[in-house]
């Protein structure tokens, strides 16, 4: 998951409120390296190339099946990863109250049904009960999700979960904006079709002034 322009908005409508950039990631692909699954996934992709008609041994396809073997490894990093172990030394002890919300966080997921990406942004507000969490841990909570063979609708509820259980926060919310590739190239083929899911726990079900905050502070770079 990369993180471009994302930002972080610390208050409510009535307060000033703080925006911080987020850095983006470096990506690690390339240093990932092949065991026996691995070298098993580069077999396979080879015996797929020769399927479709291909020939794997031509010069444009030689090192094919080792990328696309890395390249599936790290989509699916996220099996490895644990969201608490990625988020237990950011927790802090804070008085603090108002909500925390870092929207814009880009997500790159991978379609379980057909294996075809998904990609979009992560909104992740919560409202604290005496702890914050440092704030790139929302994001790369996300990423620990996206990084798995996923449909957008549990990849939304495990992300909200997630930061649930870390912080036992008063309320989380988490929407997803993505677009299918499985809706573009192929199926119905719809390029500017886009998905929104979304999670809310504790508050933010049962307060509506809480979930109008958060859609008020959403709005917020849509007039900026």
């Amino acid at each position: 998951m990369a993180i471009s322009e994302s930002e972080v908005i610390v208050g409510s409508h009535q307060e000033p409120m703080t925006t911080l950039s987020l850095e983006k990631p470096a990506l690690a692909e390339t240093a990932i390296a092949l065991d026996a699954d691995g070298d098993v996934l580069a077999a396979n992709i080879r015996n797929i190339l020769k399927n479709v008609g291909e020939d794997p041994n031509r010069e444009g396809l030689l090192k094919t099946p080792e990328r696309y073997a890395r390249a599936m490894l790290f989509f699916t990093k996220g099996y490895n990863e644990s969201a608490w172990n990625l988020a237990k030394d950011a927790i802090f002890n804070v008085d603090h109250s108002e909500m925390v919300l870092v929207r814009d966080i880009e997500v790159f997921s991978m379609c379980e049904h057909h294996l075809i990406p998904f990609m979009g942004k992560v909104h992740i507000a919560y409202m604290p009960s005496g702890r914050v969490l440092g704030l790139s841990k929302l994001a790369r909570i996300a990423e620990v999700y996206a990084r798995r063979l996923q449909v957008q609708e549990r990849l939304t509820q495990q992300i909200a979960q997630a930061v649930d259980d870390i912080l036992k926060p008063q309320g989380v919310v988490v929407v997803m904006e993505s677009a299918h590739m499985c809706m573009v190239m192929r199926g119905i083929q719809k390029t500017s079709s886009m998905t929104t899911t979304a999670c809310r726990t504790g508050v933010f079900k049962k307060n509506k002034d809480v979930e109008e905050q958060f859609q008020f502070l959403l709005k917020l770079r849509q007039s900026s």
